[in-house]
């Protein structure tokens, strides 16, 4: 290798006494197969990190920086690797800004790996310094996280300093994600509303070692016994584990196509469940995608720029005339941690009365469950707003404060987005036009009649459900989910379906037409029939589906709650349903066929695995699989299954619904139903696959007896199965239309796995997760 004074060289590696310099783009060291490169990255005029990223990602996605905090100069920085064995990044005038600990080592040469992994060799290649010891905010394929190690996110996207949020181990051996901020310190996943019991969160404490790490197919394992799997797990696809700045930890996938890197696992589904986003006194209003937060009635914000500083009060709690107080209610809202106090069986006054007779006390969250509980507050931090929550938290404030009209109604909100602030309407929206509010008779007219917080909810619906000229204008700040999800009007979708005018299918959910959006996007609008008229239901529905993302789920762009009128947009999804596909004349060759079955088992697994809501989608047939142009498999449909909390009392639901033919003994039965009953279905589809006729609604007759074609194969192939070699019978069961062209052993084992999940005993049925591993290990 040339010294550090050549030009125009790309460097493999980087020798004893040379250096690498700012502001010559040649003078990088890449890994062998071109996947990372290691060099200086420009982040901001004249200011660069010593980074490594990965090459062919559009936006040269960095994986790990040597100076984060300490950005060097464009003029005259340098990186050197000395005599002396030590790695050194000095800034202008030679000043050090880091260096390694290998001083007096028989160091010879800086090596970038083909795992993203900067080493320092000796001349027998022995590694005496690594870069895998020291992550930044990402973890790659092999890098193990060990109890002295962890990931910190940026304090903002495209910030140069470390945040607060970071993955480690704590000292019970748990790998956990915590808000370390400059005033508290808090953990929020796994869930601490679980009660730090690992066990309900899916870990053991039970370990001596502290490590975790993934493996090139995207199975990630900790000690702790937390397993995960990336959506598309599988070989030959690049993925990184990054603790992002907004405090979710994310698995990305990169497309090489496009160097654009798509999201297949997180850890929070609801960005509200991070804690300190909003800042001390802040609240966070779940719904939104990026989140919201809110200031309560009497404070504003500390810096309208930076909403994680959080909101001060604008009146002084320690002046003469504050020596009174009353409390401001918010609906459906908490704080979560710091209690002062707790007390069960208690009513609303006696509530007061303690947090009134303690200078501690900020605010109490009282909860009318069955026996009041009452919760008093010292700190206001991890404030939280939620449609479904049980309580209600009263702020402590001066009495005679100018406040908004309704205090439930909060003050200042605003969007968090990557880059700056939007504002979603002002607080001038929710000021009264006169002056003061005598709240002592807002409060005897709320204990008197309790109507309050009925009207309130009653108003919420109607503005957003029922007042079409105020969700459109709101639409623009307010993404529930993501910025390419949201409310359309029906008008809108009439519009695009001229007066739903094309039909492209039909199911027990509803009807689909097909439609082109003012953006000329083509969608798939299915008007939902039998829905609940309250809204509360298709609420759930909707904002659950909006978490969902995987590449075998028909994506949702939005939906439609307007009075009667409740529909679902999705993609549109060009080739067609597999049913037409497979049992027609334009059938599936056995390539594109078992790519299918592993679409399909890739999409299952993750209603049943991934998501952090457990789904059952209950109605699985070739109807409701729907092939993209490259016949990628994609499951429509489960927008209305059932749902159940993961560890719920409601884990198992009993309501009939699917397809005859598809559906599980179970059913019949009358028994609790579980995700197996997906697994059955896909059984059977997967052998309708392999036969390519329909076997869920044949009789054979067999003397006097009847059984269904499904039965009789399940019969024939176990008989097989038990005593003959695969190639003897294996001809009689595949497609003859596909004249003895298919894989051999990928037919015998897609066979055996639908005879399995068709088992009677939903016990012996597999699991979706181990069904996609094996069809993966089958592929070429």
């Amino acid at each position: 290798m040339k010294s550090s004074s050549s030009k125009n060289t790309i460097h493999g590696h980087l020798r004893r006494g040379s250096s690498l310099s700012v502001g010559d783009g040649s003078h990088i060291i890449t890994s062998p197969d071109n996947t990372f490169t290691c060099g200086f990255y420009g982040l901001q005029t004249n200011a660069y990190w010593f980074a490594i990223w990965y090459t062919n990602s559009k936006d040269r996605t960095v994986v790990w920086t040597a100076n984060r905090s300490k950005p060097v100069n464009g003029h005259g920085s340098k990186m050197t690797l000395q005599k002396n064995g030590a790695m050194v990044l000095t800034d202008v005038n030679d000043m050090f800004v880091w260096q390694t600990n290998t001083t007096s080592t028989d160091v010879d040469r800086a090596v970038l790996l083909n795992t993203g992994n900067l080493v320092l060799m000796n001349k027998k290649g022995e590694i005496l310094w690594q870069s895998f010891d020291y992550p930044t905010d990402t973890l790659l394929p092999s890098q193990v996280l060990t109890k002295s190690k962890s990931l910190i996110s940026a304090l903002r996207k495209g910030s140069l300093q470390a945040g607060y949020f970071s993955l480690s181990y704590n000292s019970n051996n748990v790998l956990i994600l915590l808000y370390d901020g400059p005033e508290i310190a808090s953990v929020y996943w796994p869930s601490p509303l679980l009660g730090f019991d690992v066990w309900s969160a899916g870990r053991t404490s039970y370990n001596s070692s502290r490590f975790a790490v993934f493996n090139d197919l995207g199975v990630f394992n900790s000690s702790d016994g937390w397993q995960f799997n990336a959506s598309d797990m599988g070989l030959g696809i690049r993925r990184r584990l990054t603790m992002d700045y907004d405090g979710n930890l994310r698995f990305y996938s990169l497309n090489e196509s496009t160097g654009l890197w798509s999201i297949s696992w997180q850890a929070i589904a609801q960005p509200c469940d991070v804690h300190g986003i909003c800042g001390r006194n802040g609240i966070c209003v779940y719904g939104d995608k990026p989140p919201s937060c809110s200031c309560p009635a009497g404070h504003e914000w500390s810096d309208p720029t930076d909403l994680s500083r959080g909101c001060k009060p604008t009146f002084n709690a320690t002046s003469e005339n504050s020596t009174r107080f009353e409390f401001l209610p918010m609906s459906y809202t908490d704080y979560y941690g710091f209690d002062l106090n707790y007390s069960s069986r208690i009513s609303l006054d006696s509530c007061k009365d303690i947090c009134l007779k303690d200078s501690r006390c900020e605010a109490f969250n009282y909860r009318l469950t069955g026996e009041g509980l009452c919760f008093t507050k010292n700190v206001l931090y991890n404030g939280f707003q939620k449609p479904n929550f049980p309580g209600t938290t009263y702020i402590k404030v001066p009495i005679g404060m100018e406040t908004p009209e309704a205090a439930s109604i909060l003050t200042g909100s605003k969007a968090i987005c990557a880059d700056d602030q939007v504002t979603l309407g002002s607080p001038s929206m929710y000021k009264l036009s006169g002056g003061k509010v005598k709240w002592v008779y807002l409060y005897s007219f709320a204990i008197a009649i309790g109507l309050v917080e009925a009207l309130v909810i009653l108003l919420g619906w109607w503005i957003f459900y029922g007042n079409n000229a105020l969700v459109n204008s709101l639409e623009e700040g307010y993404r529930m989910v993501s910025s390419q999800f949201r409310g359309f009007s029906y008008k809108e979708l009439l519009k695009a379906t001229q007066n739903f005018k094309e039909e492209i299918g039909r199911g027990g959910s509803g009807v689909v037409y097909k439609g082109i959006l003012e953006d000329e996007r083509v969608v798939a609008v299915k008007r939902l029939g039998d829905v609940s008229e309250e809204g509360g239901e298709f609420w759930t529905e909707v904002s659950t589906i909006g978490k969902i993302n995987h590449m075998n789920l028909v994506r949702m762009w939005g939906f439609c709650s307007q009075r009667k009128h409740k529909l679902l947009v999705y993609e549109y999804v060009e080739n067609q349903s597999l049913d037409k596909r497979l049992f027609s004349s334009s059938f599936l060759q056995w390539k594109e066929r078992f790519k299918v079955a592993i679409g399909i088992a890739k999409g299952l697994a993750y209603l049943h695995h991934e998501c952090l809501e457990w789904v059952i989608h209950c109605d699985v047939k070739p109807e409701n699989i729907l092939l993209d142009e490259s016949f990628e498999a994609k499951i429509a449909d489960f927008g209305l299954a059932k749902l159940s909390q993961r560890g719920g009392q409601n884990s198992e639901f009993t309501k009939m619904r699917g397809t005859k033919g598809y559906m599980a003994p179970e059913w019949a039965s009358n028994l609790p139903i579980t995700a197996k009953v997906d697994v059955y279905s896909y059984g059977v589809l997967v052998l309708e696959m392999a036969r390519g006729v329909r076997l869920s609604n044949m009789i054979m007759q067999e003397g006097e007896e009847e059984e269904s074609e499904l039965m009789r194969v399940v019969r024939v192939t176990q008989t097989k199965l038990q005593g003959e070699e695969m190639e003897s019978w294996i001809e009689e069961i595949i497609d003859s239309r596909l004249g003895g062209v298919f894989s051999r052993k990928q037919a015998a084992k897609l066979v055996e796995i639908g005879v399995s999940c068709v088992d009677e005993d939903r016990n012996k049925r597999p699991t979706m997760d181990s069904v996609v591993q094996v069809l993966i290990d089958c592929e070429p």
